[in-house]
């Protein structure tokens, strides 16, 4: 079910598709391409966290701004998986929605297009590199938008609601870190880790930075065989 704004937007972005060969391409690129998404959010995620020998308060905000990604995106795709389905708009045929070149058009068949959980993901760790730093932060807001959530209105793989689903609901659980006394609770037992045994601290919090670079492909895919395995069940 679409609505008069979300149409209007996927209608005049889709009147630039199939203009230039190079510039759909680009911006397919843009949308596959992890290091230039999730790979650019860890390094600024790792040169925030070991520059100037930052205060133990910065780490606990870069912890749990992690982690709140991470529990962001697992609520995104619980919604996603749990509310009615939403065809992508480069499926609906309502749209006649014209395919960039060089798209694939059998991409994210059977994924709920609502909310985006990418936006979610890249929104939340924007608002983590604001409370550590307001100007990395602000490039990081502007980023997310440019290079993650425009790509994906042009391609016709999220409505804007989608979107602002996604930007709202990442803001919410990134926020959650400012509250000092939550942020310590669950970052405290993970900073004395990292001081008794420094190697596995790390070991750890490299996978989730993986993770994160990687867009949680792997986890998202392990977490929606596990839902419908779990409504399989239930439904028996």
């Amino acid at each position: 079910m679409t609505n008069s704004f979300d149409t209007g937007i996927i209608c005049f972005l889709n009147g630039f598709s199939h203009r230039s060969w190079l510039f759909d391409r680009v911006v397919v690129l843009l949308e596959v391409n992890t290091l230039l998404k999730g790979g650019l959010a860890m390094t600024v995620f790792w040169w925030l966290w070991w520059r100037r020998k930052p205060s133990d308060e910065e780490r606990r905000i870069l912890l749990f701004g992690l982690l709140a990604s991470f529990a962001g995106l697992l609520l995104a795709r619980t919604l996603a998986l749990s509310l009615p389905f939403r065809q992508r708009p480069l499926r609906n045929p309502l749209l006649h929605f014209q395919i960039p070149y060089t798209l694939d058009p059998k991409t994210l068949i059977g994924w709920s297009s609502f909310p985006s959980d990418h936006a979610t993901l890249f929104f939340s760790l924007a608002v983590t590199f604001l409370f550590v730093s307001q100007a990395l932060g602000i490039v990081a807001f502007v980023y997310a938008f440019v290079v993650v959530c425009l790509p994906r209105l042009y391609l016709g793989i999220h409505y804007p609601t989608d979107i602002l689903a996604g930007v709202l609901l990442g803001i919410g659980v990134g926020s959650l870190g400012a509250l000092q006394r939550l942020r310590r609770i669950v970052t405290d037992p993970l900073l004395k880790w990292s001081e008794i045994s420094p190697a596995s601290f790390y070991a750890f919090l490299f996978l989730c930075s993986f993770s994160v670079a990687q867009q949680f492909d792997a986890v998202r895919d392990m977490g929606k065989l596990a839902f419908e395995l779990v409504k399989f069940t239930v439904s028996r």
